[in-house]
C-alpha cells in the first residue's frame, strides 16, 4: 500500500508524535561485541532530576534516590553533613528536624501506572508481562542475531518480521489468548498502519499517549534500548532508522490483541487510561527522597572540595622531567598515574582521553570487520587497518575462517553430539589449561597504519597536543599509553575497556599516535604550527592492562630509555596492584592479581569504574601527590595555554559527557539494577551475540551486571552525583555551557554538579542553576 497520501486525522498525529517523543525518553544499549557506557537517563536530561524521577517511578519503577534506610544511616554516622541537611530542608520548606523525623518514617513507592498486561495478571494471576516478554524476545534474538544462530534472520524490516513470526505463534492460543496469531496475520505490514489501529482500539486519547507510550516501552526494557542505540547510531551518522518506533508498535498491537481477547478488562483500562491522561500527583515521600538524597550528593561534594583546600604535596615541576606518560582519563589510570610519580618522581604523567584525538575505523589484519575505535558520540573521522603482509595475511584468514568452521561443526545440531563422543576427550587438557588460567597470551596485532593525507596528519597531531596541553617542555621518552582489561570468559568484556574507544582496547589509538608524533614530516609540519618537538624526543605507545597493571610496549627496541621505563613500570605495577589488592573480594595478595584475568569463573576481575565520583580538568600539579583513590576522571587542562576556550569546550562537550555517562550508568545500575542493570552475572545466557539474558528466556539486560557495583554484602559503587571540577574562570565555563545548551542541562538540571578551581587546585566557586556562588574553605570533622 502506498501511504505517501494518507491523511492521518489531527489525534492520531498528536499520537505519533507522542510516540516519537517516547521513544526518545528510552536511553539506548550497544552489542556486547563493543558496549560502551550509556546515561540511562539519557532521555530526561533535559528535565530536572525531581521530574524525571517522577516520570521513571511512574513509568518503570526505577529509584533516583538511595532507600530510605541508608539515607538515615548517612545521617546517623556523619556522612551526610548537617549544614547539607539543613541546606536541603530548606528547600523543601523543612526544619532539620522535621526533615530527620521523615527520614525516619517508612517511604510510600511510586508504582508504575498499568498496562493492560498487567490488568490481566491482576485478574486471573497469570503472568501475561513475562509471557509477553518471552514471545517479543525469542522474535527479536533471532532477528537481530549477529551469527550466533545457524539460521539466518529475516531481511524484512522490524515490524513486518515480527507479524510474519506472529502469525505462525501459537503459543497464546496454548495459553487461553484464542485468534492472536490469525489477528496478527491481519496487520499491515506498515508499523504506522498498525499503529493507528492498535490506537483505535484501545481508544486512546492524545493525552494519554506520552506516559503511556514511555510506560511500554520500558516493559522491553533491554530490547526497547538495544531498538534505540540503533535509532542513536543512525541519527548520529545522518540517517534514520524506525527500530524503536516498531517495538513500540509491536507492544500497542500485543497490548489491543489482549483487550480484543479479554473485553472483561474494559472498565479497568479506562480507569488505567485516565490515569495515564491525567496521573496522580507525586506524594510527599518522594520529595523527601530526593532532599535526603541530594543532601548526600553535596555532602560527597563538599568533602572531595576540602581535600583540595590544602597546598599540593608535591611542587609545581620547574625542570623538564625524563620521562612523561600519557594515560587515559579513565579513574583506573588514577592509581597507576600515582604510582608511576610515586616510583620515580622525575616522571610526569598527563590524563586525556583513551582514543588520544584519533576517532577511527579500524579493520584489524586478516579481517573484513570495522572497529569504531572512538567515542561513542562521534563518528569515526580516518581510516585505519594493521596487515601483516599478503602471505601471511592469506594465512590468517585461512586459519580463522578454519576455527569458526571448527567451531560451528561441534554446535551444529546434527553433528554436536558426536563430536562430544568423538573428539571430546580430546578437550580435557583444554578445559583444565583454560580454567587454571595457563593459556598462552596471543601475540601483539601488527601495527596500524593511519590513511590521512600529510596535511591532515599534522592537523591531527597539532590538535591533539593542544588539547593535551602538551605543546613544549616534552620529555626525552614520552609514553602513549592506552588501557584495556584482559579478562576470560566475560560476556560484559568490552565494558571493562576503554569507553573513549567504543568499547575496545586503547592499543591501537595510542601505536597511530605514537607513529603520528614520531613522523618527520609530521614534526616539520608542527613546527610551522608553533609546536617544537625536540630531535631527541621519542614517543613510545603502551598498554596498560586495568587487570594485572602490567604496561606492553609496542614496537620499541631496547635501549637505555626504554630500560628505565619498564623498571618503573614494573615498580608502579607492585604498588598500584597492592592498593587495589585491598578493594578486590578474595585477592590473596597483590599478585594474585594477574590471575583473575584469566580465571574464567571470575565474576570480578576487577571493579571496572565503580566509585567514581569526580572528573577534574587542570594541570597535574594541582593533583599530583593526592590520594585520589582511584575514583577520579583526570583530565590535563593549562588554561593559560588554551586559545579561545577551544580545548575548554571540547572537554565540556566531548570527555565530560562521556564521563557523565558512565558515572550515571553505575548510579542506575545501583539505584534501580531491574530497570537499568544486567542482572546477575551467573545467570547470563548470551542472546544473539548482541546481549545477554537471565536464565533462558525474557529481557534483554543492558546496563552493568550485579556484580560489578556489588561485593555481595554492600555496594562498592556509591551513587553520588559526579562532581565536574575545572581549573578556568568561571565567565569562560559559563560561555561554554551558553553556547552548548544540552550540556548545560546536566548542571541545571542536577544531574551533574560543577565546580570552578583556581590554579592552586583549590575549589573557588560552586555552580548553582546559573550562578555561579563563592566558596571558602572549610574544615571536615575528624
Amino acid at each position: 500500500m502506498n501511504l505517501q497520501h494518507v491523511r492521518f486525522p489531527g489525534p492520531l498525529l498528536e499520537l505519533m508524535a507522542a510516540g516519537a517523543d517516547a521513544v526518545r525518553q528510552v536511553p539506548p544499549a550497544f552489542p556486547l561485541t563493543a558496549t560502551v557506557a550509556v546515561n540511562p537517563y539519557l532521555g530526561q536530561t533535559g528535565m530536572d532530576r525531581a521530574d524525571a524521577a517522577l516520570l521513571l517511578a511512574r513509568t518503570s519503577g526505577a529509584r533516583l534516590a538511595r532507600p530510605r534506610t541508608e539515607l538515615r544511616a548517612m545521617i546517623g554516622d556523619g556522612r551526610i553533613m548537617p549544614e547539607e541537611l539543613a541546606r536541603a530542608a530548606a528547600n523543601l520548606g523543612m526544619t532539620p528536624e522535621k526533615l530527620r523525623i521523615a527520614a525516619d518514617a517508612p517511604a510510600a513507592s511510586v508504582a508504575p501506572l498499568p498496562t493492560i498486561a498487567d490488568l490481566a495478571r491482576e485478574a486471573d494471576g497469570i503472568d501475561w508481562p513475562d509471557f509477553l516478554t518471552q514471545r517479543i524476545g525469542l522474535w527479536a534474538a533471532s532477528h537481530y542475531d549477529r551469527g550466533q544462530a545457524f539460521w539466518p534472520a529475516h531481511e524484512a524490516p522490524p515490524f513486518a518480521a515480527w507479524r510474519a513470526f506472529a502469525s505462525r505463534d501459537l503459543s497464546p492460543g496454548l495459553f487461553g489468548l484464542p485468534g492472536i496469531a490469525t489477528h496478527a496475520a491481519s496487520l499491515s505490514d506498515d508499523p504506522r498502519i498498525a499503529f493507528a489501529m492498535a490506537c483505535e482500539a484501545l481508544e486512546l486519547p492524545p493525552e494519554a499517549g506520552p506516559l503511556y507510550f514511555h510506560r511500554l516501552l520500558m516493559t522491553l526494557e533491554g530490547w526497547a534500548q538495544f531498538a534505540r542505540g540503533r535509532v542513536w547510531l543512525a541519527e548520529r551518522d545522518g540517517e534514520t532508522s524506525g527500530d524503536a518506533f516498531a517495538f513500540l508498535v509491536i507492544r500497542l498491537t500485543w497490548e489491543a490483541m489482549l483487550l480484543r481477547a479479554r473485553p472483561d478488562l474494559s472498565a479497568a483500562w479506562a480507569s488505567a487510561r485516565a490515569a495515564y491522561a491525567d496521573p496522580p500527583a507525586p506524594g510527599r515521600d518522594l520529595a523527601v527522597d530526593l532532599a535526603l538524597q541530594e543532601a548526600a550528593d553535596c555532602s560527597a561534594e563538599a568533602r572531595l572540595a576540602a581535600t583540595f583546600d590544602a597546598p599540593p604535596p608535591r611542587p609545581a615541576r620547574e625542570t623538564r622531567p625524563a620521562i612523561q606518560a600519557a594515560f587515559c582519563i579513565d579513574v583506573r589510570s588514577e592509581t597507576f598515574r600515582r604510582a608511576m610519580e610515586t616510583a620515580d618522581p622525575d616522571v610526569q604523567t598527563i590524563g586525556f582521553a583513551g582514543f588520544f584525538g584519533l576517532a577511527v575505523a579500524h579493520r584489524p589484519a586478516a579481517s573484513d570487520l570495522t572497529e569504531a575505535r572512538g567515542p561513542i558520540l562521534l563518528s569515526p573521522g580516518a581510516q585505519a587497518r594493521s596487515t601483516r603482509g599478503e602471505t601471511a595475511e592469506i594465512a590468517a584468514r585461512i586459519r580463522a575462517r578454519t576455527v569458526r568452521a571448527w567451531g560451528r561443526f561441534k554446535m551444529a545440531t546434527v553433528s554436536a553430539f558426536a563430536f562430544v563422543e568423538a573428539a571430546g576427550p580430546i578437550y580435557v587438557g583444554k578445559l583444565i589449561r583454560d580454567g587454571l588460567g595457563l593459556g598462552a597470551d596471543a601475540p601483539p596485532p601488527p601495527p596500524p597504519h593511519l590513511d590521512l593525507d600529510p596535511p591532515g596528519r599534522v592537523a591531527a597531531a597539532a590538535a591533539i597536543l593542544r588539547a593535551m596541553s602538551l605543546t613544549d617542555g616534552f620529555a626525552p621518552l614520552v609514553l602513549i599509553a592506552g588501557h584495556g582489561a584482559h579478562v576470560t570468559n566475560a560476556p560484559f568484556a568490552s565494558a571493562l575497556q576503554c569507553g573513549a574507544c567504543g568499547g575496545h582496547a586503547g592499543d591501537v589509538n595510542a601505536r597511530l599516535l605514537a607513529g603520528l608524533l614520531n613522523n618527520a614530516q609530521v614534526r616539520a609540519g608542527l613546527r610551522d604550527e608553533g609546536i617544537a618537538i625536540p630531535d631527541e624526543t621519542r614517543f613510545v605507545a603502551g598498554l596498560h592492562d586495568t587487570v594485572s597493571d602490567e604496561v606492553t610496549l609496542f614496537d620499541a627496541p631496547p635501549d637505555a630509555d626504554l630500560t628505565r621505563l619498564r623498571g618503573l613500570l614494573g615498580r608502579a605495577a607492585i604498588l598500584a596492584r597492592t592498593e587495589r589488592a585491598r578493594r578486590l573480594p578474595r585477592a590473596r595478595n597483590p599478585e594474585s592479581l594477574s590471575a583473575r584475568g584469566r580465571d574464567w569463573a571470575e565474576i570480578r576481575p576487577e571493579w571496572g569504574l565503580a566509585g567514581c565520583h569526580a572528573f577534574i580538568a587542570a594541570p597535574r600539579a594541582a593533583t599530583s601527590g593526592r590520594d585520589l583513590g582511584g575514583r577520579v576522571f583526570l583530565h590535563e587542562y593549562d588554561r593559560h595555554a588554551d586559545r579561545d576556550d577551544a580545548t575548554l569546550t571540547t572537554i565540556l562537550t566531548a570527555p565530560v559527557v562521556v564521563a557523565s555517562w558512565i558515572a550515571l550508568q553505575y548510579h542506575g545500575s545501583a539505584l534501580s539494577p531491574d530497570q537499568f542493570g544486567a542482572g546477575d552475572k551467573l545467570l547470563h545466557n548470551v542472546t544473539g551475540g548482541i546481549g545477554v539474558i537471565e536464565g533462558s528466556a525474557g529481557h534483554l539486560r543492558a546496563g552493568l551486571p550485579w556484580q560489578s557495583v556489588h561485593d555481595g554484602e554492600a555496594l562498592r559503587h556509591e551513587p553520588e552525583r559526579l562532581m565536574v571540577a575545572i581549573a578556568a574562570p568561571t565567565d569562560a565555563i559559563s560561555g561554554v555551557l551558553d553556547a552548548h545548551p544540552q550540556v548545560r542541562d546536566l548542571f541545571d538540571n542536577g544531574w551533574l554538579s560543577l565546580a570552578a578551581l583556581d590554579d592552586a587546585g583549590k575549589v573557588v566557586a560552586r555552580y548553582e542553576r546559573g550562578t555561579w556562588l563563592a566558596r571558602a574553605p572549610r574544615a571536615l570533622a575528624a
